[in-house]
């Protein structure tokens, strides 16, 4: 359930947080820093689980 809600934040906010949040992202700096903490987010708790 937490892994569900995790993912669809993350396509949320990749796909649609910059019109609702209003911030300007020319070069894509700020979706990268979002795919990275979700890819980090997955491995911790991978690592965590193990």
């Amino acid at each position: 359930m937490i892994v569900a809600i995790a993912a669809m934040m993350f396509v949320w906010l990749f796909g649609w947080g910059g019109e609702y949040f209003h911030w300007y992202d020319p070069s894509g700096k700020i979706q990268l820093g979002l795919f990275v903490s979700f890819v980090l987010g997955i491995l911790c708790g991978y690592k965590t689980k193990q």
